[in-house]
């Protein structure tokens, strides 16, 4: 494959090419039907979309409805993607620029802001290059797909006084506040145990022989991670069942339980220590993660459980398994009741009588994106529903659990019960995994669960600082996965 041309963006260039451009020479070098007006003016934002899969394009149709925001620049790595998006978007011919190549968007004076939904790989490395230039980011989740990732996009967020909003949405999502309210008043007594859910059937990843996809540039897509070829039979969304470029439903549907949780909890709140277990069952496939996943961490008085499953209820089915009426949810359990629900949901008491209930009434996207604009306009980062820290530490503590289960062991059912003993609530969930594995006819003896180390943590640091249950090599193993090796030309500072 031909080799990036780096001259397109360098981070050093890019602001002072930022500040060029503010001067009427470079303004006169541009086609008029590129520019939206200046913010100072009417104060319309110009926003650069970057990245127009399922994710981006919603997002692009949301903004195109909204008031005060202008799409004057979309792009994506996949001209076909690109084109479907202008499409849809219906804006007057010649009004909206559009590159195959985040750099060349990212370098526009006539950008504002960027609003970023590529592939997890590529989402720290984008948001870095973007705050640098002077744009301000709105970034899906997660913020890095590792841990020293989301550290960088914080310290950028910092270092250049850029706005940046973490796509947790639900941290615009109202309702959810006089339910946080009401667990936290002691209403139900103490909190006794925390399970987040994600029920959700994912196709398996079919194998094929090594291919490359021709109609884009492909190394341009890997970006940060090596290059190599592709043994599925799906280039885009599938990257997420695939630990070089994804994370899995821990990170990629967990973040939402465990954003939510900490609003139980505070977001001062960080947990002692954290490990998983699980693996990948009943599919014949290329992924390289567990397709059902359990979770654990140690908040200290208050346990906190996420399990991913990604078979249906069983064989044949074309729908998944709930608990509590949740498929994908959160139930936090109380002395004298308990919470079940996402956006909204209901209250109930130990013997299922409704106490409150709040019903979905707000467009969480549409309101995460305005508080985004917002504040974009005001320059006030505090008033950000999600900012980098918030993101951070909801993806950090997902992307732990990962890295306990990537340095586990095969165990026996004895070893994985001892390891979750004395953790309340524990053994019932990991029961009910079980349960739901047997009805895929596995057999645990046979097909042992990988069992991850406890890791010992210092959150604020981004720091394993121990093991518990694993070994010296294991300790080192998990530590390295905190950071990776990004491929040069790509990496962050």
């Amino acid at each position: 494959m031909p080799p990036i041309n780096s001259s397109l963006l360098t981070r050093r260039t890019l602001l002072k090419r930022g500040a060029l451009a503010a001067s009427a020479g470079m303004i006169g070098q541009l086609s008029p039907s590129a520019w939206a007006q200046f913010v100072g003016s009417n104060d319309r934002l110009r926003i650069g979309m970057i990245g127009l899969g399922s994710k981006g394009g919603q997002h692009a149709r949301t903004i195109a409805k909204m008031a005060g925001v202008q799409i004057t620049a979309l792009c994506d790595v996949d001209p076909q993607h690109l084109a479907a998006a202008k499409e849809k978007l219906d804006a007057p011919a010649g009004s909206v620029y559009t590159t195959t190549d985040l750099r060349k968007l990212i370098d526009r004076p006539d950008v504002d802001a960027v609003i970023i939904a590529t592939s997890t790989h590529w989402h720290a490395l984008a948001t870095v290059w973007a705050c640098e230039a002077g744009k301000d980011v709105y970034v899906e989740k997660p913020i890095g797909r590792t841990i020293a990732e989301g550290r960088k996009v914080m310290e950028a967020a910092t270092r250049y006084n850029r706005i940046v909003q973490t796509g947790t949405q639900l941290r615009s999502d109202s309702d959810t506040d006089e339910i946080t309210d009401y667990i936290r008043s002691g209403k139900l007594g103490r909190i006794q145990w925390i399970q987040g859910v994600s029920y959700k059937t994912r196709t398996p990843l079919v194998q094929q022989t090594p291919w490359y996809p021709d109609w884009l540039d492909y190394d341009l897509f890997c970006g940060p991670t090596p290059v190599v070829p592709l043994e599925r039979d799906k280039l885009h969304y599938d990257w997420h069942w695939r630990w070089n470029t994804g994370n899995g439903d821990l990170v990629n549907m967990g973040i939402h339980a465990i954003d939510l949780t900490r609003r139980f909890l505070g977001d001062e709140t960080m947990p002692k220590r954290i490990m998983s277990l699980g693996g990948r069952y009943a599919v014949n496939d290329v992924g390289d993660q567990p397709n059902t996943q359990f979770t654990v961490m140690d908040f200290g008085d208050v346990p906190v459980f996420y399990e991913n499953r990604n078979l249906p209820i069983k064989p044949g089915a074309t729908y998944s398994d709930q608990f509590r009426g949740q498929r994908i949810g959160l139930v936090v359990q109380c002395e004298a009741g308990y919470y079940a629900g996402y956006m909204g949901g209901s209250i109930f008491d130990n013997d299922g009588n409704r106490l409150l209930r709040k019903a979905v009434d707000v467009d969480t996207v549409t309101a995460h994106l305005q508080n985004f604009f917002d504040s974009v306009r005001t320059r006030r980062a505090q008033d950000l529903a999600a900012p980098p820290e918030i993101g951070h530490h909801s993806a950090q503590f997902c992307h732990y659990g990962n890295l306990s289960y990537r340095v586990g062991q095969q165990a026996s059912a004895d070893q994985v019960d001892a390891s979750v003993a004395s953790i309340n609530g524990a053994g019932e969930a990991l029961g009910r995994m079980r349960t739901h594995l047997g009805q895929h006819q596995v057999d645990l003896g046979a097909q042992p669960m990988t069992l991850g180390p406890w890791l010992e943590l210092d959150p604020r640091r981004d720091a394993i600082t121990g093991i518990d249950g694993g070994s010296e090599a294991e300790l080192n193993e998990a530590r390295y996965y905190l950071d990776e090796v990004e491929r040069p030309g790509y990496q962050i500072g």
